[in-house]
């Protein structure tokens, strides 16, 4: 009886420290020629955020990986190694890999559709063209994962998106980029402390 009681106990424990944790996925591409890049935001973003805590992230399986407590919440962030186009591998191997609940997963990605600095948190949709969504859904199996998507706005001549969105930020649009960064570390923590409801409460349009 002891024993079932300890084991019990120990179940729920992990279940809710499993609960606390949560995958923070910033998409984008590998390599010196997409720094700075627009379709690297999910880079930017999860970089400023350990600039501004002061953690470093490592380079393990399928991307690099920084671990930070806040709160009593535990931050897994992946930066995926993958390339943008074969994200859903990486990330469906980090979620089994630290057991974190498919809710508890908030992907960070730029949107074309949105006007520059404008952030947008859903719980669910298409992948609308983006080619990492894509591959999430695809290898999650479900278009209910928590994303977060970055405006770059569509300012492209007809034909030109591509180098757009591989193309460097513009000297106005890096001159407001830091507050736009600030606002989206706020909005993770908000995730993962006051869930994803409150947060887009909060957040959207802002």
């Amino acid at each position: 009886m002891l024993k079932w009681f300890s084991q019990l106990f120990n179940s729920k424990k992990e279940n809710s420290t499993d609960m606390k944790k949560f995958l923070i996925v910033g998409l984008g591409n590998i390599g010196e020629k997409y720094n700075d890049t627009r379709h690297n935001i999910g880079f930017k973003v999860l970089d400023h955020f350990a600039k501004t805590e002061d953690f470093s992230f490592s380079t393990d399986k399928l991307g690099d990986i920084a671990t930070y407590k806040f709160k009593g919440r535990t931050f897994i962030f992946l930066k995926p190694s993958t390339y943008m186009n074969l994200s859903g591998k990486a990330i469906k191997y980090w979620l089994t890999k630290e057991k974190v609940s498919l809710e508890n997963l908030l992907v960070i990605t730029d949107d074309l559709n949105l006007p520059f600095g404008s952030i947008r948190l859903k719980t669910k949709g298409s992948d609308g063209g983006h080619n990492g969504l894509k591959d999430i859904q695809d290898k999650l199996q479900t278009t209910k994962y928590n994303r977060f998507r970055f405006g770059i706005s569509d300012t492209f001549s007809k034909g030109r998106q591509i180098d757009y969105v591989l193309g460097k930020w513009s000297d106005e649009e890096y001159s407001k980029l830091n507050e736009r960064l600030d606002t989206s570390i706020a909005l993770i923590k908000s995730f993962a402390l006051s869930g994803v409801n409150n947060t887009m409460n909060s957040f959207n349009g802002k």
